[in-house]
């Protein structure tokens, strides 16, 4: 049984030729669910799903997405998010891989600062 969302937040970042769609789900129970799509310039698009949960004011998820047309692959990235006012900031850190996982490395910090994709709010859209 899937569990209702108590709230939905679409975001949207902008960097150069690049698109990025994001919509977060929240649980009642505190994780976070959703949908995004990364349109980076000379790549195919990623589609995929995102869940996580807010550890403070940072948001850890695990991103699984499938590239352009091949969906016989799907490919799997821990990701952070920031979350400043009403912004969400793609932070960046040292990612390690192990036994076919990928994590942040432990003790590394993650870069806030130097980044290249800052979701802002958006309207969603209705399906």
């Amino acid at each position: 049984e899937v569990e209702k969302p108590i709230s939905t937040s679409c975001y949207k970042a902008l960097y150069e030729s690049d698109t990025l769609d994001l919509t977060i789900n929240t649980l009642k129970s505190g994780k976070i669910t959703g949908d995004m799509v990364m349109k980076i310039e000379n790549m195919p698009a990623k589609i995929g799903k995102i869940t996580g949960e807010f550890r403070g004011d940072t948001l850890f998820a695990d991103y699984s997405f499938i590239q352009g047309t091949n969906d016989k692959v799907t490919f799997k990235n821990p990701m952070a998010f920031l979350k400043q006012n009403n912004e969400l900031v793609l932070g960046s850190g040292k990612i390690e891989t192990y036994l076919g996982r990928s994590y942040f490395v432990k003790g590394e910090p993650i870069d806030f600062e130097k980044v290249k994709y800052k979701f802002t709010t958006v309207d969603c859209m209705s399906k």
